[in-house]
């Protein structure tokens, strides 16, 4: 790596160049680590759904706890417990709408709750986001099943949908940056 051997020496005597490296490295597992615990916690929630149409409590609650610490350490803690005060409000407020309108219903809370761990993760500013992708994968989804003939009087889970849009925004917020 380094074919220099001045280079190298004056680099490894350094020790603030030593520690500023080991902070850089330490930081960047810290980031790969949260991410591995969210995308596993997203992949679960996202195959529990789809296979039960449930999104359980003993996953979603500890997933929101998870994105709050993440932003506790990424110095934006505000902006996620707004985002998951603000994902959990929205979407419970569309459901009790669309109950009232419809006398069915359209969302769960599960989902709700899995928005809100959602904005805890990506915060405010990343809600929109999640619901767009969520949205649009939703959409997607429904169409080909659609054309299948299959989609007659069938619900559609929507926690792998809006699992898809969390972990995209997060890409984009904290690692593709």
């Amino acid at each position: 790596m380094f074919e220099n051997v001045y280079i190298r020496k004056r680099i490894f005597q350094n020790p603030a160049l030593v520690m500023f490296g080991f902070t850089v490295y330490i930081t960047e597992m810290i980031l790969w680590l949260f991410g591995f615990v969210l995308l596993a916690a997203l992949l679960a929630l996202a195959v529990i759904d789809f296979k039960t149409m449930l999104l359980p409590n003993v996953l979603t609650l500890p997933l929101l706890a998870a994105g709050l610490l993440f932003a506790e350490w990424q110095n934006v803690f505000l902006a996620a417990v707004i985002g998951a005060v603000t994902g959990y409000v929205g979407l419970v407020a569309l459901e009790l709408a669309y109950k009232r309108l419809r006398g069915v219903d359209g969302l769960g809370r599960g989902d709700a709750k899995l928005l809100a761990a959602g904005g805890a993760w990506c915060g405010w500013y990343g809600l929109s986001f999640i619901l767009l992708i969520a949205s649009l994968s939703g959409l997607l989804h429904a169409l080909m099943l659609s054309r299948s003939g299959s989609a007659k009087g069938q619900k559609l889970p929507f926690g792998p949908h809006l699992a898809l849009g969390i972990f995209l925004t997060w890409l984009a917020l904290f690692i593709l940056r």
